[in-house]
């Protein structure tokens, strides 16, 4: 019985470390052996980090990629390497991967599937590969796809065909809700039509809005999965395969779609925070449930001891909403200030008395309190090396329902992505694993507390219905009157996108966020800022 041992390398890396990445390799695969693994499988672009972006379009990058090769060719020579790196042969640039063993190159493959929709652009950095890889280790032929391959039947096919009894993919497949189980379902399909076994690897980490959530896992010929590895963590594994088929082993249970969603948002703080080198987070805490949320994730991603929150009242905050922070500040262990905001509006406001005379009130002295908070953060996170989180979900940035250079200052938007109504699923996702949010933040009507009696029904449609209304508009680009006839009244439809349409220019200047929904802000959703198109 001949048997074949593969080590599945779920690991995190840094886009553009070349010389960490070289060194996270040589390490695992070290590993790997000890654990009695032949061939070690590691994810796409192993060697730059996915996505490297127009760091690709510089030939000093490339270069480095390219001799990181030889470099694992000559530190890795006790077991057989699968890695991922960005192949120039002097004319092209492909998304390859290589095969070495015992210091020599067994195979290189070019990915011949190149995806240029959502996130992905890959066409613009990449030439197409034009044919299947197919090379014999231990007396098994094994084929090579990368990524997009595998969701096209086509190629595993046409590797099959050329000799292939089981297949290896690197992958770095992003994460957004319900990813999981599309993932699988498309490739395992795929798999049982060709009847071959695969070996699927999956980054995991977050890389700016972009969380790889890992879930590699192993395929049988008639498309079950065999072996999971767990969502949202490292993980080495090593998986046997007898006469050429895969022995079952662990299946790591899977996240229902809130705890998901949970996890990633709180992977992402946590990697943007370490990859960028900031000593720790600090947000302002208002009493209200986004910054609730915001404040959970904190904890949860970077620990207590590194997270510091504000509280900055003003005239119009409720004393419940202050009672309700220092609660949950205390219950989570952070520390707390308390800066008041209104000698500075006072300020402000009296700069302005001369310039402003004679006009009415309005949203201009609303954004002045908004202001003021924005640059006290700002100057706390300056002195500090704290990464400031804005607060804002993305029912409020889809409308417009933020004040730049306000409660939009910062440097990373955790749940931008995030519609209203899922903010509340997921504070009550993590009081019910112990209970942080004070009840009263989630069940409180939402307010900006920047006026008498405020709250957000009276400057928008309800979260019932405009959370759905902008779901169909801006993730499905479903017309107004598609949504219309779906059943919602034609004046929330109306007020919803036309919101939408003349807020570009804020959400071009929000900071970045963590993509967890098919369609957010930024790559997924590139408008014109300056547009004559209206949606209704």
């Amino acid at each position: 019985m001949s048997s074949l041992k593969i080590a599945i390398a779920q690991i995190n890396f840094l886009v553009g470390n070349i010389a960490a990445n070289v060194q996270h390799i040589i390490n695992t695969a070290h590993a790997a052996r000890e654990m009695g693994a032949d061939i070690v499988l590691f994810p796409e672009l192993t060697v730059t980090g996915y996505p490297a972006e127009d760091l690709l379009l510089r030939k000093d990058f490339i270069a480095a990629a390219n001799n990181a090769i030889y470099t694992l060719a000559e530190q890795v020579k006790d077991i057989a390497i699968v890695v991922g790196f960005p192949e120039y042969d002097g004319e092209h640039l492909y998304n390859s991967a290589v095969v070495l063993h015992q210091g020599v190159t067994l195979a290189t493959y070019r990915k011949q599937a190149l995806p240029n929709y959502g996130v992905f652009d890959e066409q613009r950095y990449f030439a197409e590969g034009i044919q299947p890889c197919v090379f014999e280790f231990n007396g098994t032929f094994i084929g090579l796809t990368i990524c997009e391959d595998v969701w096209q039947g086509g190629i595993i096919a046409a590797t099959k065909q050329a000799g292939a009894e089981l297949l290896l993919t690197l992958n770095a497949s992003p994460f957004n809700a319900g990813k999981v189980d599309q993932r699988e379902a498309v490739i395992c399909a795929q798999i049982k039509a060709a009847q071959i076994p695969l070996v699927y690897v999956n980054q995991i980490g977050g890389q700016d809005e972009l969380i790889f959530d890992g879930a590699s896992f192993v395929a049988d010929t008639d498309g079950e999965i065999v072996f999971r590895a767990a969502e949202f963590e490292e993980q080495l594994s090593v998986i046997e395969f007898q006469d050429g088929l895969p022995v079952p082993s662990h299946c790591a249970p899977q996240y229902e779609e809130t705890a998901g969603i949970y996890q990633a948002l709180v992977l992402g703080i946590k990697d943007y925070v370490r990859k960028n080198g900031f000593s720790g987070a600090i947000l302002g805490l208002s009493g209200g449930i986004d910054s609730a949320l915001v404040l959970a994730l904190a904890v949860d991603a970077l620990g207590a001891e590194k997270i510091e929150v504000v509280l900055m009242p003003s005239r119009y905050t409720q004393d419940m909403s202050n009672e309700d922070a220092v609660l949950q500040a205390d219950a989570m262990g952070v520390k707390h200030h308390i800066i008041p905001i209104e000698p500075a509006v006072t300020a402000f406001t009296g700069m302005l008395a001369d310039i402003f005379a004679g006009t009415k009130k309005d949203t201009t002295e609303e954004n002045i309190q908004a202001r003021c908070r924005g640059v006290i953060l700002m100057a706390m996170s300056n002195k500090q090396g704290r990464l400031l989180l804005t607060t804002g979900n993305k029912s409020e940035m889809s409308v417009g329902y933020a004040t730049l250079y306000g409660d939009m200052a910062g440097g990373f938007a955790p749940i931008k992505d995030v519609p209203k109504l899922l903010v509340y699923a997921l504070a009550n996702y993590r009081n019910s694993l112990s209970a942080v949010i004070p009840e009263r933040v989630i069940t409180r009507p939402p307010s900006a507390e920047l006026a008498p009696d405020q709250v957000d029904a009276d400057s928008l449609p309800p979260y019932e219905i405009l959370d759905p209304i902008l779901e169909r508009y801006v993730e499905q680009d479903q017309s107004a009157e598609d949504i219309i006839a779906a059943g919602f009244k034609r004046e929330d439809v109306a007020r919803a996108i036309s919101l939408v349409d003349r807020n570009e220019y804020k959400r071009r200047q929000s900071p970045p966020c963590i993509r967890i929904t098919s369609r957010a802000f930024g790559r997924d959703r590139r408008y014109p800022i300056t547009s004559g198109y209206r949606g209704i």
